[in-house]
């Protein structure tokens, strides 16, 4: 009999359901995969980080990644981005060895989903704008964002993806951060968490990468 894989946990923190709706696509495909090291739990909560953090019972150092979008320069955006760091940064002050990771998208977590099939370096200068690379990507034809990300067919989109994809939109999206860097762009810090206020941008894939590595897949 093969030895039973041990199961590594994951903890993550996101702001919409397509953000849950992929770890746990994440999840199920990676414990399907036979070459993988370990199995995974991967635990996600719509919450915000603070509360989280204090509902959390652990007993060891324990990461949280907050997903979560850049969706703009406009206030209202840039005030709730900058709250949601200040609750991570105050998760870490609890006594409990949390520690918070940035996962941000800019625009938006659609970014993340296009890269998975193909590049998407243009800036854009509204959110909706993605809705063309989705459709392209995906071969879709939906009227506008709301559409797609209707749970039946955002789950649709999972199935037409594989960890080979996964690992084409971690490669993709270092390709920007790079060329963002090249660009001269000035990467931002607030509370110590990092982040460029340039679209596109993202850093959703250093997780992503953490637990393929993991488990043997990268």
């Amino acid at each position: 009999m093969a030895n039973k894989k041990i199961t590594r946990k994951y903890y993550f923190t996101v702001e919409g359901e397509t953000e849950q709706w992929y770890l746990e696509w994440l999840q199920a495909i990676i414990n399907e995969e036979p070459s993988a090291v370990y199995k995974v739990s991967i635990d996600s909560q719509k919450k915000d980080p603070l509360k989280r953090a204090k509902s959390l019972t652990v007993t060891q150092k324990t990461v949280i990644t907050h997903l979560m979008d850049y969706e703009s320069d406009e206030t209202v955006h840039t005030v709730r981005f900058a709250t949601a760091l200040d609750r991570m940064k105050k998760s870490q002050s609890l006594g409990k060895q949390i520690k918070y990771l940035l996962g941000y998208s800019n625009f938006t977590f659609e970014l993340w989903m296009i890269l998975h099939k193909t590049d998407c370096n243009s800036f854009f200068i509204n959110r909706a704008q993605y809705l063309v690379s989705i459709n392209r990507a995906y071969k879709e034809h939906f009227e506008d964002l709301k559409q797609y990300k209707h749970e039946d067919n955002f789950k649709r989109i999972l199935r037409r993806i594989d960890l080979s994809d996964v690992g084409h939109a971690i490669e993709r999206s270092k390709q920007i951060m790079w060329r963002n860097e090249e660009n001269g762009y000035v990467l931002q810090s607030y509370k110590g968490f990092p982040y460029y206020r340039e679209n596109p941008s993202l850093s959703i894939w250093q997780s992503a990468e953490a637990i393929l590595k993991d488990c043997g897949l990268l």
